[in-house]
């Protein structure tokens, strides 16, 4: 087979004890599924799940032990981190029940959905999507994944980002609306999943904004941390 030009290499993330990568297919995010965020956002209650995706190519894999770069984006004036278990999927399926789900998980990582929450809040005023404000180049920074049998009790887990040492957000995963079984549940009914496919699946409350020259460490217990400097714009 050959192409009009050379294809992009495969986005793929390290594997904790593993020489093989983690191939990305693509990436789905939960909105608003912890309740204190619903709330700092101006919402209540437990919604039905809602999901966007984020392009796979806007990966910043970080490897353990190493502090990552991610530049400052453009068009924007209040980037927001918003700290996230991120389930990898090994086995594909459609319509998956709850009660099946974590029998197709790989693994799990420590993610951000970085935001830019100025154009994000325009298109919502304007009934317009709000790709521009998720979806955009370095968007998706993402630790190692720990294989599913040595992740220890996710599903408990502490989860927390710092910014220059300072605490902006701490919770714990428990506190997720929609669980990840749930949330697989959910999401598999409106898109076949398929291996390679990266769950970010949700942040707690406290998300704030960052400038170039901040450091942000995240962590979920039993995964390790996520070290990343946001840099002057590229």
């Amino acid at each position: 087979m050959s192409f009009v030009f050379t294809p992009s290499p495969t986005v793929s993330v390290p594997v904790l004890g593993s020489p093989s990568r983690f191939p990305v297919h693509r990436i789905y995010c939960v909105g608003r599924n912890y309740e204190e965020h619903a709330k700092e956002m101006g919402f209540t209650g437990r919604e039905p799940p809602f999901f966007f995706l984020k392009p796979a190519d806007a990966i910043v894999v970080v490897d353990a032990g190493q502090t990552g770069n991610m530049p400052y984006p453009s068009q924007t004036k209040n980037f927001h981190h918003e700290i996230e278990l991120v389930v990898a999927i090994g086995k594909g399926g459609k319509n998956i029940r709850a009660a099946d789900a974590l029998s197709h998980i790989y693994g799990y990582a420590v993610g951000l959905d970085m935001t830019r929450r100025d154009l994000q809040n325009d298109m919502k005023k304007q009934g317009r999507p709000w790709c521009i404000g998720k979806a955009f180049d370095h968007s998706a920074p993402i630790g190692p994944i720990t294989p599913a049998a040595q992740a220890g009790d996710v599903m408990n887990a502490a989860i927390f980002v710092q910014v220059n040492g300072q605490d902006r957000q701490r919770s714990n995963v428990n506190k997720l609306i929609w669980n990840i079984a749930e949330t697989i549940e959910h999401l598999s009914a409106a898109w076949e999943l398929q291996p390679g496919d990266l769950i970010y699946t949700g942040t707690p409350e406290g998300v704030a904004a960052v400038v170039a020259g901040d450091t942000l460490v995240g962590g979920v217990g039993g995964l390790g941390e996520l070290h990343i400097r946001v840099t002057d714009q590229g």
